[in-house]
């Protein structure tokens, strides 16, 4: 499996998809050029292009990966964690080579 999802993290997708009136979309999660160790995720609603790999991770819930974001994300886990410093979406990638300190961006 190209991405693994966690459970908070499927539950928070599908929270999030639920406030959106379109059972067509997913999430989107892609890698872009940025950040200060060169690359970061990018997450965004969106429906699914004919070369997406698609995961579906819940009933109704889909996280979509364009094909050049796939060599990136391979093997990556996408968890969401709740903690005094605040909440969000948390990637442990197994395919990055360094990441910065905040956790949002990396290189490969």
């Amino acid at each position: 499996m190209i991405l693994e999802i966690t459970e908070p993290a499927a539950a928070k997708i599908g929270e999030l998809l639920q406030k959106h009136d379109d059972a067509d979309l997913g999430l989107r999660i892609s890698v872009v050029g940025g950040g200060c160790s060169g690359f970061q995720y990018d997450m965004a609603f969106d429906k699914a292009r004919e070369t997406d790999e698609v995961i579906e991770v819940g009933e109704g819930v889909r996280v979509l990966v364009d094909p050049v974001s796939y060599r990136y994300l391979q093997g990556t886990q996408v968890d969401y964690v709740e903690s005094l410093q605040g909440a969000g979406f948390a990637f442990n990638n197994p395919n990055a080579t360094r990441t910065c300190g905040c956790g949002k961006s990396f290189a490969a």
